[in-house]
């Protein structure tokens, strides 16, 4: 797929989602199928930028380009500094975050809350394409800020008007929160008004529905989230059923052991030993939720404070499970419809 200048494997993308699209995250779903991973928001409060979460957070050292940045805040400026800071070091896309519905966020009128003033979008979305000439920047959003008030046509002719090259949408309303199902019409008219690629989001969890939403919608694109917690496989399941109509075979516990112990090393090296524990376990526990007899080892799992531990705990649930099973055991019976948890757009600044 062509995109903004750039060759990429495939139209799947990896939703930027805050303390979840870190590097170690965006580099396996890219290495397991997807075609562009957007990283965790970055504050616009240049007083934030010499924070270690913040460097972090802009550190893409080895990843695959093109490198997709996303930003958030609510002041022109400061978002305009905010995309050259995160292009000069080393970012290929911007991408404007007005789609985040933590209350957090649109307490501060960043996120999704920007949708109700449509004037300070377009001042936003201007001063950014400005600052980067050179760089394409790109738009998240939602349909709009209730079902009372969906304003994506409107945002969408902002966003045109002011030199945003790509619109991903979300298919709820900030005050749908993610309850309730994607109103992929909306998405489906957004895209016919459209001079530029619309990328449709929400609630795309296994091939059927990835290849339903771009057959419904005509999106150019889809971005998953929440379904590729603890399954970053699942872009390789997408790709696949997209191009031959045929499933693949679903992952060997033996091969989910490997991956999973692959992102652990991972993440303990990126984050350092204290935070890479913590970071882990939450991954941990969305690799194994709705999994046979998961509930007891989370429980356990989450009291353990070293990596040492962490690992032997994770070998010892997986070599388990293999002796019994070749595919993941799921309680539902169905590996296609895992159990989604919400990704917060949690601390922003810190």
């Amino acid at each position: 797929m062509e995109f903004l200048g750039f060759t990429l494997r495939n139209n799947l993308f990896v939703a930027p989602m805050a303390g979840v699209t870190d590097r170690p995250f965006r580099q396996l779903c890219k290495s397991l199928g997807a075609g562009l991973a957007v990283s965790e928001m970055v504050t616009s409060n240049s007083l934030l930028y010499g924070s270690a979460k913040t460097r972090r957070r802009a550190n893409h050292e080895g990843e695959v380009a093109p490198i997709s940045v996303q930003i958030a805040g609510a002041d022109p400026a400061m978002m305009a500094a905010a995309a050259r800071y995160n292009v000069d070091r080393g970012a290929q896309i911007v991408d404007i975050n007005m789609g985040c519905p933590a209350k957090k966020i649109c307490n501060v009128m960043a996120g999704s809350a920007l949708l109700r003033d449509e004037p300070l979008v377009g001042k936003i979305l201007a001063a950014v394409v400005n600052a980067v000439p050179q760089t394409p920047v790109t738009l998240k959003i939602r349909t709009g800020w209730d079902t009372s008030n969906r304003n994506a046509l409107s945002i969408l002719k902002i966003a045109e008007q002011s030199g945003i090259r790509a619109l991903a949408m979300h298919g709820r309303t900030r005050a749908c929160g993610y309850s309730g199902h994607a109103e992929y019409d909306t998405i489906r008219a957004v895209k016919a008004a459209a001079r530029i690629p619309l990328i449709a989001n929400g609630d795309i969890v296994s091939p059927e529905t990835a290849k339903f939403v771009l057959d419904s919608t005509g999106a150019d694109a889809l971005m998953i989230g929440r379904a590729a917690q603890g399954r970053p496989w699942l872009f390789r399941e997408i790709e696949h059923f997209l191009k031959t109509g045929t499933h693949l075979l679903p992952p060997r516990v033996t091969e989910i052991h490997r991956i999973l112990l692959a992102h652990l090393e991972d993440l303990y090296l990126f984050y350092g030993t204290e935070t890479g524990v913590r970071i882990a376990r939450k991954h941990i526990s969305w690799y194994t939720k709705g999994l046979v007899g998961s509930a007891a080892f989370r429980h356990m799992m989450n009291q353990l404070p070293t990596i040492a531990l962490q690992r032997q705990a994770v070998n010892d649930f997986f070599l388990t499970l293999a002796e019994h099973h070749e595919h993941l055991p799921y309680v539902n019976s169905d590996p296609a419809a895992p159990v989604l948890s919400n990704a917060h757009c949690e601390d922003l600044a810190a």
